[in-house]
């Protein structure tokens, strides 16, 4: 919880990384805010925060008196959006780059392959 970004916005992540890998599964029960807040030292409403976040985008529900559930589809949702991001991030600046030193997709895909095989 010391990178820089909102608490919020870290603790939102965790819940999202563990959709994504399964640790949490679609339909299963979130930890609850105070239990969240216990375990990362932090403000029950910090952690509200973070939760609430994945509410407003659907990949959480509440369940009302029993607690926050996992969406049906949210790992899937979670999954295009992360690509999107990673696209953006790390895909569109490495071809912007290899088109610049005059790699073509074939070239760079050769480039890849070498890579994995070497590590």
């Amino acid at each position: 919880m010391e990178d820089g970004r909102p608490i919020f916005l870290q603790i939102a992540e965790l819940i999202e990384n563990s959709i994504i890998d399964g640790t949490l599964a679609e339909e299963g029960q979130v930890p609850s805010t105070n239990e969240l807040a216990a375990f990362h030292r932090i403000n029950p409403a910090t952690a509200g925060k973070g939760v609430n976040q994945l509410v407003d985008d659907g990949i959480l529900y509440k369940k009302r008196g029993i607690g926050m559930f996992v969406a049906t589809g949210a790992r899937a949702k979670l999954r295009d959006r992360r690509r999107e991001e990673f696209a953006q991030q790390f895909l569109h600046p490495l071809l912007a780059e290899a088109g610049k030193l005059g790699i073509d997709a074939d070239e760079l895909k050769r480039m890849i392959d070498r890579w994995e095989q070497g590590r």
